[in-house]
Order: C-alpha cells, then structure tokens, then sequence
C-alpha cells in the first residue's frame, strides 16, 4: 500500500496523478473558413501586445474600425482554397502530429496538442492534462526560430492558466531548435527527397521564413539570427552546389519595414533576371499552413510564372512524416530527461 493510499480518508474522491503530459502549441487557426470565424480568430490574434506592440489606445480603433471589418472577407476566400475534409491543415497536422508522438512515447506519457489562438486553447489543455493525472508537463511550442511573437506569447498563455489553477503542474518548456543537429539533419533529408522527387531540376531554392517587423530585431528579438543561422546549416547539409539557395521572409503586413528580402519580391526578381526553374520551402513552419498552401503554393506559383518563371514547386513542410517525427521525438525525449 502506498503512502497516498494509508493517508486518504476513505470517501476521499478519487485522484489522478503521477503521469507526464506533452503539449505540442502551434500558432493557431479561425473554426471555419468564414469571414465571422476568421473575424474572431483574427481578433484575438491581433490583440495580442506581442504581436502588434502598438499601444492599445492607438490599435484597437484601428483594428476593430477598420481591420476587422475589410480583412475575414479576404483571409476566408483564402482558408477556403487550402481547406480540408479534416477542417484546417494546420490543425488537421497538428493533432496528427501529437497522435504520433503519443504512439512513439507511450507508456506513462501523454501527449496532446493546443493552439494559442482559437480552439484547443492552451488553458483547456493543460487542465486537461492536469484531469488526466499529468502533474509534470513539457510545452512544446512548434517554433524552431524563436520569436516573442510567438514562443514568447505561448508560454504567457501558459502562464495565465497557470495563474488560474489551486494545483499547477510543474511545467518545463522546449527551447527553440533552429540549430538542433536532428532539425538540420530532418530537414535536409526531407526537402532532399523531395527535391530529387520533382519533375526539373531547379536553380534556386528559396528558404521562406515568416517575416517580422524589423522593430522586432532592433529591440532585440534572435528571431532574424535563428532564421539565417537555420539557413547557413541547412544549405550545408544539402551539400548541393548547382542550387542557388536564398533566403527571403513572407507573410508582410501593415506599412512598418518588415525583414527583407521579402518573398513576393524575390520571385518576381529571379523570374525578371532569368530564373525559369525554382523550388521552394518553409523550414520554419511545423506544418504546412495557411502561409504555405496558399501564400506560398498558389500566389508564389502566380507571382513567378507572372514574372517570366516556367517551372515550380513548393515543398512540404515536415509535418507529421517520419523524418519530422522522428526529429520531434529525439528533441522531446531530451527535454524529458530526468522525468522519463
């Protein structure tokens, strides 16, 4: 008999506890692709300081007189060329993701995922794991670069459930993985096959990063650094000199000076000065997304072959396949040590 056991009275309710819970958190996605749902998601997101560091007083009016009421028309036209019979992709891959891991860790350990804008939300997961009798948990933000917009933000929502719960778990977080060998080496296996997968060869290969505001890096965000040390090590790893390799970052908004060279303009330049064949990729996304299926995959394809481009390609990201898979579990069963 346990000491738990000999110490609770005997119409004490019955506890869980004693096991391990994983939390894989990515960015985060409207329910559906309809303007109220990308209205509601779009609120929350751009509400978060960290990601406008705006004053309140000067964003909010802008945001819910103008934003709101002209942007969800657009970003739902855009949900609905990449939606799934699973509903959003990157939802859809998340959970495939965590099902995955869960299988591969087994045993004591629990993994389950959260998005820290929308549903599942970070707080319902980690008390869900809490009921589930996980006391310790590892939150595994899916951000190889970090960035205050994003690592930062997740672990602040899990803070603030933190703050909510009389018995809190001991939480540990995974640190961003940008220069993990098993990242590189995943990466490079994947895209690698896939690129010996295509129909031509290409000359260039764009590595595509979310973009920034470049306030981010003069505040003092690692973000941009992440981003080309990520870069540098991958381009080694492919080991292929005939494939011009650039790195560029999309998804700009608002009128700040963003990072540079930014992504639509690079395919329009390389098409412009010659370019015919072209290839590219999303190291920094998990898994594939909004920003990929259809900022890249359709207005990328649109833009180059506008410009003079003949052939393209966008390559997938990790997402749940076995090199990607096989890279988050050795980085998660690291992060467990001690626990496991």
């Amino acid at each position: 008999m346990t000491w738990q056991a000999q110490q609770l009275p005997q119409d004490h309710a019955p506890v869980a506890s004693g096991k391990i819970g994983v939390l894989l958190v990515n960015l985060g996605t409207p329910a559906a692709p309809t303007a109220p749902a990308v209205k509601r998601y779009l609120a929350e997101f751009l509400s978060d300081r960290r990601v406008v560091e705006i004053s309140p007083l000067l964003w909010q009016p802008i945001l819910r007189g103008i934003i709101l009421n002209t942007r969800p028309k657009k970003s739902a036209h855009a949900y609905q060329q990449v939606w799934t019979e699973d509903g959003s992709p990157l939802a859809a891959i998340t959970y495939a993701q965590a099902v995955a891991l869960n299988e591969r860790l087994g045993g004591n350990i629990r993994v389950d995922w959260a998005m820290r804008y929308g549903q599942p939300s970070i707080p319902r997961q980690l008390q869900a794991l809490m009921d589930n009798g996980c006391e310790r948990i590892l939150l595994a933000p899916l951000y190889p670069q970090y960035c205050g917009a994003t690592t930062a933000t997740a672990v602040d929502k899990a803070g603030e459930a933190l703050k909510a719960m009389r018995w809190q778990p001991s939480l540990r977080v995974m640190p961003p993985y940008y220069d993990d060998p098993a990242y590189i080496a995943a990466l490079a296996a994947d895209l690698g096959a896939q690129l010996d997968g295509l129909e031509f060869s290409p000359e260039v290969l764009l590595l595509s990063f979310h973009g920034m505001p470049q306030r981010t890096l003069e505040l003092g965000d690692p973000y941009h650094c992440h981003c080309l040390k990520t870069a540098r090590l991958l381009e080694a790893a492919l080991a292929r000199p005939d494939l011009r390799i650039r790195t560029t970052f999309q998804s700009r908004f608002g009128r700040a000076k963003w990072l540079e060279p930014a992504t639509d303009t690079v395919l329009a330049e390389e098409a412009a000065k010659g370019t015919r064949r072209l290839a590219v990729a999303a190291p920094g996304f998990a898994a594939d997304c909004l920003e990929t299926l259809e900022e890249l995959a359709i207005r990328g394809r649109e833009q180059f072959k506008t410009a003079g481009g003949e052939h393209f390609a966008t390559l997938a990201c990790l997402n749940d396949g076995a090199a990607g898979m096989d890279m988050l579990e050795a980085i998660v069963r690291r992060e467990l040590a001690g626990w496991v």
